[in-house]
């Protein structure tokens, strides 16, 4: 069902504090803190004796007592105390799992923890870019499995009738598609040449009349996604085109995180190469952002009601290309792994 040699987003960097708290992730309960040292821990959320979840005990300088019994365990979630006086057993332990903090992200490895490399999180150049500006959001809790937000960020064509008052115009219903296929995952892209800026641009470009528009909507695996959005005066882009000084270009980075089977969360922001310290220019992008991915909410929750509940097959569209072929190496990844864990278990 997921891939789980891989790096998934757990939260923000700020919300993980020196209290404990629970958190989901492909399933599995987590118990995550900051230790004294300011580092995030993730240890399994159960402790070994009757399973009382260790994010309802409390924190004891670098370790984890237990709510129930007193159990302590260290950051690695190795037993260091047990009540009784006795030998601890060798069973009281609990799983640590691989975090590391990046671009104001805590990731976490669910997998095998030996093979755990932080040089496979998601690039994203111009995050420390000072010549660039942020907006950000809150996360998004989704009622919908998280390969169902993944082929809305493969589908450029759903923004003409699901974003009208934000991301369409005309160009966006009909335009066609390219789809690549990359090492990394899949992208599917367009040039729409000479047309009028959608409403939540022409707020921000700095140029006034047509512009050709490149939508470029990327889903690396296991489900991290670069939407790239560049709007240049008409006349100046496409493939070959030589671009303008006033291009405008919008980088949103989405993480979707599976919780649950049918639940996700989604982690976003966006950088854009202009006015980097305008504080209202990111307010509005980050409101406005938020509202269209609201639009997304409504549609993908009642999909998966609708994917849950059919009564007759499904059809798939030549615009789902890119979905597909998506879903279907990441299968494939998910399967290879399952093999490789059912032999090293055997």
């Amino acid at each position: 069902m997921f891939l789980k040699n891989a790096w998934y987003v757990a939260a923000w960097s700020s919300e993980i504090t020196n209290d404990l708290q629970q958190i989901l992730v492909l399933g599995e309960k987590i118990c995550v803190f900051r230790n004294e040292e300011g580092e995030v821990i993730a240890l399994e959320d159960a402790c070994p004796h009757r399973k009382l979840p260790l994010s309802k005990g409390r924190i004891k300088g670098n370790t984890v007592e237990c709510g129930y019994h007193g159990l302590t365990f260290d950051c690695a979630g190795q037993c260091v105390w047990a009540p009784g006086g006795g030998r601890i057993p060798s069973a009281a332990r609990v799983r640590p799992f691989p975090i590391h903090e990046r671009y104001g992200l805590v990731w976490i490895w669910m997998g095998n923890a030996a093979i755990a490399d932080v040089n496979e999180i998601m690039d994203i150049p111009n995050f420390d870019n000072p010549a660039w500006g942020i907006n950000q959001g809150a996360a998004m809790e989704l009622k919908c499995n998280y390969l169902l937000m993944c082929d809305n960020l493969l589908d450029p064509t759903h923004v003409a009738w699901v974003h009208q008052s934000s991301f369409a115009t005309n160009a966006t219903k009909d335009t066609p598609l390219r789809v690549t296929k990359t090492e990394d995952g899949v992208i599917v892209h367009r040039w729409m040449m000479d047309h009028e800026p959608a409403p939540f641009y022409k707020k921000i470009v700095e140029f006034t009349g047509n512009c050709d528009r490149l939508q470029h909507y990327e889903v690396q695996y296991p489900s991290h996604a670069l939407i790239r959005a560049v709007f240049t005066p008409a006349g100046t882009g496409g493939i070959d085109g030589p671009l303008h000084e006033k291009t405008f270009i919008m980088d949103s980075y989405n993480f979707m995180t599976p919780t649950t089977a049918n639940e996700t969360r989604y982690y976003w922001f966006q950088l854009r190469n202009i006015r980097p310290d305008d504080e209202v220019l990111s307010a509005m992008m980050s409101e406005d952002v938020r509202k269209a991915f609201e639009e997304d909410r409504a549609v993908l929750d009642q999909v998966q009601i609708g994917m849950d509940t059919k009564t007759s097959p499904h059809i798939d569209l030549g615009i789902d290309a890119g979905q597909l072929r998506f879903r279907r190496r990441l299968e494939a990844m998910i399967a290879e792994e399952a093999m490789v864990d059912a032999k090293m278990e055997g």
